[in-house]
């Protein structure tokens, strides 16, 4: 009786983390326009407001010629709309192996096309 009730509650845990998962890692992608360095996408489901007013989103770089070393690679943004600045508080090729820093410095986009995008198509979004 006891292996039987252990065996269901497994189930129904294994079952509430997997949906959990495959739920985390559904995107709905948005591109920008592409420059001659590759192509930058952005995430519609992850955008969030943060307490001082600045957005934070699940962005994506795509090299235009990939090898081991350049690869995918993921930002978890903020943007603050107002003075269209931006800071990487995670810069990651592994959704699974992401970190944190709330302390990045914020930046200029320096008249990055694939920044200006995201920052422009984002705060429209989000305004």
């Amino acid at each position: 009786m006891v292996n039987i009730f252990s065996l269901s509650v497994y189930i129904i845990f294994s079952f509430c983390i997997s949906i959990k998962q495959s739920y985390a890692f559904s995107h709905e992608w948005v591109g920008v326009p592409i420059s001659e360095y590759g192509e930058q996408l952005w995430d519609r489901k992850s955008i969030k407001r943060n307490e001082d007013g600045s957005v934070r989103v699940l962005s994506k770089f795509i090299p235009k010629t990939k090898s081991e070393i350049t690869q995918d690679i993921l930002y978890t943004m903020d943007i603050n709309c107002f003075e269209k600045s931006f800071r990487d508080v995670d810069v990651f090729t592994d959704e699974r192996n992401s970190r944190l820093n709330n302390l990045a410095d914020w930046q200029d986009p320096n008249g990055d096309k694939l920044i200006l995008g995201v920052i422009g198509q984002v705060c429209r979004v989000e305004n």
